[in-house]
């Protein structure tokens, strides 16, 4: 299996990692900065005669299987389209997906007409975090998940937003039906540069069946990542920096009891599941691709954007309820990164 990694800053490095810890064969790297490439062959012991500075450059010399595009979401349509087009079979694209609604569909088109499988790097369903709370909640005692809130600092609605919104989809197993949103009145200025800018604030994000994410990430909150899920019976807390997990259900002999009878005896525990980690879950997205089972799939990945269309339109329209299923702004640019 012969892998490219377009774009090679601090996650593509992750990504070359990954690839190395599956055994496949690096071919190349890609990066239009030569301080970049030269980086990336220093730290992660490379020969520097496997990288380019164009993907044509790349193709000259070698048709990858598959291409990592990790570079920022301005060019994600543009390199997906052009490496289907040369006849890549593999493609895994960083999060979010695009930065169009139009985009995002010329991506998937491109891929299927040209015979290309595309995944997002959306790497929960492979991650204990979300497994662990998952099994708990669907178990008969938990009676299953009813919300999920995350609150955090200030992380970024398209940074890292998009991962709970494909976490919210897993562990439902529904599909988002609408959505509310409060933006921050400041924008979040990114390092990648002064072009890129993405949101902080609150969005609430319900399935048909009234099923409910929370996320809180006001641009004035600075640290910490914690996540609460609330079941028929119970209650799970996540602090996902450091892995603790916190849990609370009721005895057996309650579990029928209203829901109003939230004092109820009940057991208590607490325990350390891994922390938040990038490699090994991204390596999991890889090898699930190549494979073709469990893959996160395009759609997947384009549902994340329309959540987050979705949430502008809501902030911008005084945080009116904006259904899926309602006409989006399908052509409008976003500043992510």
């Amino acid at each position: 299996m012969k892998i490219a990694v377009i774009g090679v800053g601090r996650m593509g490095c992750r990504h070359i990692q990954a690839v190395k810890k599956l055994g496949f064969q690096l071919v190349g790297i890609v990066d239009s900065s030569l301080d970049a490439q030269k980086a990336a062959c220093l730290e992660q012991d490379l020969p520097e005669s496997i990288s380019y500075t164009t993907m044509q450059e790349l193709f000259d010399v070698v048709l990858p299987d598959c291409v990592i595009i990790s570079t920022t979401a301005d060019s994600h349509c543009k390199l997906t389209c052009f490496s289907a087009k040369q006849g890549v079979k593999y493609i895994l694209v960083e999060k979010p997906l695009a930065t169009s609604l139009a985009e995002s569909e010329l991506m998937i088109r491109t891929c299927e007409s040209n015979q290309s499988l595309l995944s997002v790097n959306h790497q929960m369903r492979f991650m204990d975090q979300y497994l662990i709370p998952k099994s708990l909640l669907n178990s008969t005692d938990y009676g299953g998940i009813k919300s999920m809130t995350v609150v955090a600092g200030n992380f970024g609605m398209a940074m890292n937003a998009t991962h709970y919104f494909e976490a919210f989809r897993f562990l439902t197993d529904e599909e988002p039906s609408d959505v509310t949103a409060w933006f921050s009145d400041d924008l979040v200025e990114n390092p990648r540069g002064e072009q890129f800018h993405d949101r902080a604030g609150e969005i609430r994000v319900t399935t048909k069946s009234q099923k409910r994410l929370y996320i809180e990430i006001g641009s004035d909150q600075g640290h910490g990542v914690q996540v609460t899920y609330a079941a028929r019976n119970g209650l799970i807390s996540v602090n996902e920096l450091t892995g603790s997990m916190i849990t609370t259900v009721r005895e057996k002999d309650y579990l029928g009891l209203p829901t109003t009878r939230y004092g109820m005896p009940a057991i208590n525990s607490s325990q350390i599941i891994p922390a938040a980690e990038v490699i090994d879950s991204s390596a999991s997205v890889l090898k699930a691709l190549i494979n073709n089972e469990n893959v996160v799939t395009a759609n997947h990945g384009l549902l994340t954007i329309k959540i987050l269309v979705a949430a502008y339109t809501s902030a911008e329209n005084k945080n009116r309820k904006i259904g899926l299923e309602e006409s989006l702004d399908y052509d409008r640019i976003f500043p992510w990164a």
